[in-house]
């Protein structure tokens, strides 16, 4: 159903079924095809609450119909995540778009979400299909195993999945380390076994500042 055509945009063969997206992300279609706005992103009550407490904005459109739709957003690079059952964490301003049949919802994130100004809360996705990520440049996936935990830059971190637990470290940033001044205040800590998706471009936090 999803495939890539060049690396920044995202085909998706429809037959009928539906797919939820980025609200404004399509950039062309053949057939026929209907659109619906999804308020707090097709999450129902709960999602709309928890975003409208964290001020955290993620509309997203549904689309169903017979042809193919072409998704896109600013030209960033796209990745697609397959899912058999087990969750993804993302954050939404990542997330492009899912299959219709997987579900989409809120967890909380506690210190990094506060650390990143993004909310407390990020996106999950679960289910059977495939869903598409952005990153600002190609994605790097990287292996947490119980014997190699992970420290992630807060502005770099796209998405996880897996069984890890999250841990945040504040007070040694990587400039820091660099010697260099005005770098995140929090390093995300990943343990356990699972993948987490990081782009070789960091995203405006407000962290230093914290």
């Amino acid at each position: 159903m999803f495939r890539l055509q060049g690396s920044k945009v995202l085909a998706v063969e429809m037959t009928g079924d539906a797919v939820k997206a980025k609200n404004g992300s399509m950039v062309a279609y053949d057939g026929q095809m209907a659109f619906k706005k999804l308020s707090g992103g097709g999450e129902g009550i709960r999602g709309m609450v928890t975003r409208r407490i964290t001020g955290e904005q993620m509309t997203v459109m549904e689309v169903r119909g017979q042809g193919t739709c072409w998704f896109a957003d600013r030209a960033s690079e796209i990745n697609l995540v397959g899912l058999q059952g087990d969750k993804l964490y993302v954050e939404s301003s990542n997330l492009l778009a899912t299959d219709g049949g997987l579900r989409t919802g809120t967890s909380f994130t506690g210190l990094r979400g506060a650390s990143q100004g993004n909310g407390l809360f990020t996106t999950t996705v679960e289910g059977q299909g495939q869903a598409a990520i952005t990153s600002d440049g190609p994605a790097v996936v990287l292996r947490v195993s119980p014997q190699f935990p992970l420290n992630v830059d807060p502005g770099a971190y796209i998405a996880h999945q897996g069984d890890l637990r999250q841990s945040f470290q504040s007070g040694v940033t990587f400039r820091t380390l660099m010697g260099e001044g005005g770098g995140e205040a929090f390093q995300i800590r990943f343990e356990g076994d699972g993948l987490v998706y990081v782009q070789p471009s960091e995203r405006n936090t407000i962290a230093g500042d914290v």
